[in-house]
């Protein structure tokens, strides 16, 4: 059952004893609710039951005791119990790092075939306008290339011309 003045007081049974005002606030909602009645008494035997229990001893060193568990459970501190939570610190410690080596690696996949897409496209382009350009043309232009292609470039320089004119 979802009522907050219920929750409440049931809460304030767990942490003290209730006030007189407060056990008439429980003997009216139990008057216009008495389905819950087994359930209050059933919470109230076990809140008493609590309360006669004797509290258990702590040690001179607890705190410690929990710092030392808590700071990361070393193993000659934590015992036999430490390898499960030293694997479970290495777990936890190393998935985040390898989510972040995951997505990197996915991501510069993604880039180079992205890369790789455009170089194709570039390559698809040129070879249409190559194509284009050949079908246009009269193959007598193209006899002459390797003359044409050397125009470009200049002759090495004669080292002895160049000894004689010093």
């Amino acid at each position: 059952m979802n009522d907050p003045l219920y929750d409440r007081l049931r809460e304030l049974g767990w942490r003290r004893e209730l006030t007189p005002r407060e056990e008439a606030e429980v003997r009216a909602w139990l008057a216009a609710h008495p389905e819950m009645r087994a359930d209050w008494e059933a919470e109230a035997a076990l809140n008493q039951a609590l309360e006669r229990l004797p509290d258990a001893p702590v040690p001179s060193n607890f705190t410690a005791q929990v710092l030392s568990r808590i700071d990361g459970m070393k193993p000659e501190t934590a015992g036999s119990s430490g390898r499960g939570l030293e694997w479970g610190w290495l777990w936890h410690s190393l998935l985040p790092k390898a989510a972040v080596a995951a997505v990197a690696l996915v991501v510069g996949l993604f880039s180079y075939e992205e890369h790789r897409s455009v170089q194709r496209a570039e390559l698809a382009r040129n070879v249409a306008v190559i194509s284009g350009f050949a079908a246009t043309q009269n193959p007598e232009v193209l006899k002459d290339f390797d003359a044409i292609r050397r125009l470009g470039q200049t002759a090495p320089a004669d080292e002895e011309l160049l000894a004689l004119l010093k």
